[in-house]
């Protein structure tokens, strides 16, 4: 086992743990990352490291949330075998998530289908593009205040939030920073716009681990191979862990000029020196 590999694959995971939860696209910085080291020296399966560390983060995301994940599925099923209105709300909440998961889904389906976004995915250009779009788009949310509580979320803002999410298939644009700027364009309180955002995350993300392990199984990793990426998977489930709890207190506090800033700095720097 190489002491150095096993660095750069905890730093690729620290990468993707840090920036999933945060509005600056973790699979942009993948990219990014690729660029300035070299990818190809260093004999990464980007694809594979993708699937594995973001099954990290959702693992990450499931313990942030259980409470609420717990909650609403014995609201489901109690609703549906009572009619008790005590579960109605979260009973409710969960078809809110399936309306906003099948916009990603059906277009996800499709663009995997056509190969619509390949001549983009490697395009470090492109990411820097998207980071500067981001930016303008967090710029215009930032000071919104809306006055939506979760339960009072309609099906069609459910839907409008899924739509902002296909756009986050696009490589370099973030699949948080979409929803919450979806959310809050449908006057959500903040609060609101974040938890939606998050368990909203978590059918994506579970869909697209399961699709990648085909890939996993026809992988062939060595014992070495396979420390480097379980490695990394496990740093990018710590970091965030920690960095989604740090940017729920952002979200909070109305700061995302901090995100405004920091992908207007880097989205420029990749447009000039990569």
């Amino acid at each position: 086992m190489n002491f150095i590999d096993l660095i750069k694959y905890v730093i690729l995971g620290a990468i993707q743990g840090f920036t999933e939860p945060i509005p600056v696209s973790s699979s942009g910085h993948l990219l990014i990352f690729e660029n300035l080291i070299g990818g190809n020296n260093l004999n990464v399966d980007f694809g594979l490291l993708a699937t594995l560390t973001n099954f990290g983060s959702l693992i990450a995301i499931a313990i942030l949330f259980r409470k609420d994940i717990i909650k609403l599925f014995k609201s489901f099923f109690g609703y549906l075998s009572t009619k008790k209105q005590e579960y109605y709300d979260n009973y409710k909440y969960c078809w809110l998530i399936v309306i906003g998961t099948i916009p990603a889904a059906i277009m996800g389906i499709i663009v995997t289908k056509l190969g619509l976004f390949d001549a983009l995915e490697k395009n470090v250009k492109f990411v820097g593009v998207t980071l500067l779009i981001t930016a303008l788009f967090l710029f215009l949310i930032r000071k919104l205040k809306g006055k939506k509580d979760s339960d009072e979320i309609t099906y069609k803002d459910a839907l409008v939030v899924g739509l902002f999410q296909t756009v986050a298939l696009l490589p370099g644009i973030s699949r948080s920073g979409a929803t919450i700027v979806g959310g809050m364009t449908r006057k959500f309180k903040r609060e609101t716009a974040f938890n939606f955002s998050f368990i909203l995350y978590i059918p994506i993300s579970l869909a697209t681990t399961i699709l990648g392990i085909s890939d996993l199984i026809n992988s062939n990793l060595s014992l070495n191979m396979w420390i480097y990426y379980i490695s990394a998977t496990i740093i990018a489930g710590i970091i965030t862990y920690f960095a989604t709890i740090w940017f729920k207190n952002i979200v909070k506090n109305g700061k995302l000029i901090y995100f405004v800033i920091y992908c207007l700095i880097i989205g420029s720097l990749v447009l000039l020196f990569l």
